[in-house]
């Protein structure tokens, strides 16, 4: 027998409520393993811990209510939960899926100096060269590369300032989703959160994607002034300092326009091909960003794969995974101030974590 169309709609509605776990509930992470990160925990030891989040006992005890609750919730069982050892193998996944990233041959870097945990605040450019010596531009011309660029000149970088975005920003957006979603990277990605039912289908996945990457929200006075995609990958200037822009594509071309001043790197990840990680520090059109840290040489539909596994499995979170065999860690942030759909919640920032 199978459910009605109403059933599935109420399930739908259900699911969607539940699709980000916050890190300050045990909504969705009941049977979750204990982490020492985490700011509270719903697993069955926290109450002797006395760590457990402060609704453990509603979504997680062992009334007939929290039962009940646990089976609205739908994944999270132990089942569904999305473990530490499986994002360490589908990151592993996604990495040796990732066939559009530059080639050694591609990109050459002269990192220079490399700051001390002292000079990262001093604002003084240590690097007399640019970062980037070399990039194969040839690169560009690939479909996620072609689409992703057209985005970046859609946003003014100024908070507070709101966002007007025209038909022709539309379609540039449902363009570059279409163009990852047909790579395998984000298929496999697909797979695997299909299989931890977090997603019915494909379209509802691309759907999603649209409305936490592109969805606006206000970082100012109350105009729709930001996004996910905005911040992150485009970058932002707030209170006279910049604000995300965690992209070496985006990095890249403004420093070739001359727009982009590289000071130095306080970190060098330990990767002999692509795509590495720099923690790095600069200044963009005079604006300071102390610590940044970026992926260098990733393809764009890696970078926003990796970062919308972690928002999804582990928001608000530190997210570790594994990256050719080294271990890395995403921190990503919910913005909390508004939602879409029913209750989801919009990415506010994520970037690899540079020690």
């Amino acid at each position: 027998m199978f459910p009605s169309s109403s059933s599935l709609g109420a399930w739908s509605i259900l699911l969607c409520q539940t699709l980000y776990t916050d890190p300050d509930s045990c909504r969705g992470r009941c049977e979750e393993p204990y982490s020492h990160e985490d700011e509270c925990h719903c697993d069955a030891d926290c109450q002797s811990r006395n760590s457990c989040c402060w609704d453990y006992l509603e979504h997680c005890g062992a009334g007939e209510e929290a039962v009940h609750r646990r089976a609205e919730e739908h994944f999270s069982s132990s089942h569904d939960a999305i473990s530490d050892e499986e994002l360490l193998h589908v990151s592993e996944q996604l990495y040796g899926a990732d066939h559009n990233k530059a080639q050694p041959n591609d990109i050459a870097i002269n990192p220079q100096h490399r700051a001390a945990p002292d000079q990262t605040g001093l604002q003084k450019d240590l690097s007399p060269e640019p970062l980037y010596a070399y990039v194969n531009e040839k690169l560009f011309s690939k479909p996620t590369y072609a689409s992703f660029i057209r985005l970046l000149d859609n946003y003014q970088r100024a908070t507070g300032r709101e966002e007007e975005v025209t038909a022709e920003e539309l379609q540039e957006q449902n363009v570059f989703l279409q163009e990852v979603m047909k790579t395998e990277l984000m298929k496999k990605l697909f797979a695997f959160l299909h299989k931890k039912n977090r997603y019915g289908s494909e379209e509802e996945f691309l759907q999603d994607l649209k409305e936490m990457w592109f969805g606006l929200y206000s970082r100012g006075d109350g105009e729709k002034d930001s996004s996910g995609f905005e911040h992150v990958f485009s970058g932002e200037i707030k209170k006279g300092k910049v604000s995300g822009f965690h992209n070496w594509i985006r990095f890249y071309l403004l420093e070739k326009q001359g727009l982009v001043n590289y000071f130095s790197h306080n970190f060098d990840g330990p990767w002999d091909a692509y795509p590495d990680v720099l923690g790095l520090q600069f200044s963009w059109d005079g604006f300071y960003k102390e610590v940044g840290s970026a992926f260098i040489g990733c393809s764009p539909e890696f970078e926003f794969g990796i970062y919308t596994l972690c928002f999804i499995a582990r928001p608000g979170r530190a997210c570790h995974l594994s990256l050719g065999g080294h271990g890395v860690s995403i921190q990503t942030y919910t913005w909390t101030k508004s939602t879409y759909g029913h209750g989801k919640k919009y990415i506010a920032t994520a970037y690899i974590i540079s020690p």
